[in-house]
């Protein structure tokens, strides 16, 4: 299964009145494990950035101007994204915008690519009705180190979701809820596949001096519980005083 943890950082917080993408960062997982297929770009909004915005992710018209347009990077960010599960914290936020630079390059929506959207914050809001789900929330509570995050970032958003993810399905790697691929198909780093074939055990007989030892010790287990010893051959007659 292929996923891609994806975020990005805007010139404002509306779509639809013209605010644009500045920046997506994706980390790209499969079967649950990274793969360091990311995929990660600035892009050149051709727009001034709201002063809000930019205290929150700190990045300038002036560092974006030589940055390509999304035109620019369009062909080769659907390609990239084409039939993957998406898993994106907020996603009806970040789809709005991605779906409206699409539109702008003739692209349809996000959706017409064959990929999937998973909502992170909609899980995380099922497992933790009444709690804070922000990412920032999110990383506290899953104990994921997130000191170095001063300022937003597409690709640092990104790492950081993706540790939440596999942090609030940790139990999908059961056997109750099954995966697609088995275990021993993708072995963990530096370890051995363990050999299914039958094994052939050795049987060892107790000898004479054994099986004495053996009925001494029932007996004394068998006097000392008042003849209620369970491990005496079971035809034993039972004491007409304790049956």
């Amino acid at each position: 299964m292929r996923q891609i943890i994806l975020d990005t950082e805007t010139t404002g917080l509306n779509a639809r009145l013209g605010d644009r993408l500045i920046e997506i960062g994706c980390i790209e997982m499969v079967n649950r494990r990274f793969t360091g297929n990311n995929w990660h770009n600035y892009v050149n909004p051709e727009r001034r950035i709201d002063e809000g915005a930019k205290a929150v992710h700190g990045i300038s018209e002036e560092f974006l101007a030589d940055k390509p347009k999304f035109a620019d990077v369009s062909a080769e960010f659907v390609e990239y994204i084409r039939g993957a599960e998406l898993i994106i914290h907020n996603a009806a936020f970040d789809i709005e915008f991605l779906d409206a630079e699409f539109a702008r390059v003739g692209l349809g929506r996000v959706v017409d690519h064959g990929v999937t959207i998973s909502d992170t914050l909609k899980m995380a809001r099922e497992l933790h009705p009444g709690k804070r789900n922000s990412l920032d929330a999110l990383c506290d509570r899953y104990q994921i180190n997130n000191n170095h995050r001063t300022l937003h970032g597409a690709l640092l958003d990104a790492e950081l979701l993706a540790e939440v993810y596999l942090a609030m399905t940790r139990g999908q790697d059961s056997l109750a809820i099954g995966v697609e691929t088995p275990r021993e198909a993708v072995p963990e780093a530096g370890m051995e596949k363990v050999s299914t074939k039958p094994v052939k055990l050795v049987f060892l007989a107790a000898d004479a001096e054994e099986r004495g030892a053996h009925e001494k010790l029932l007996a004394g287990i068998d006097k000392e519980s008042g003849g209620r010893c369970v491990w005496l051959t079971p035809d034993k007659d039972p004491d007409p005083q304790t049956a």
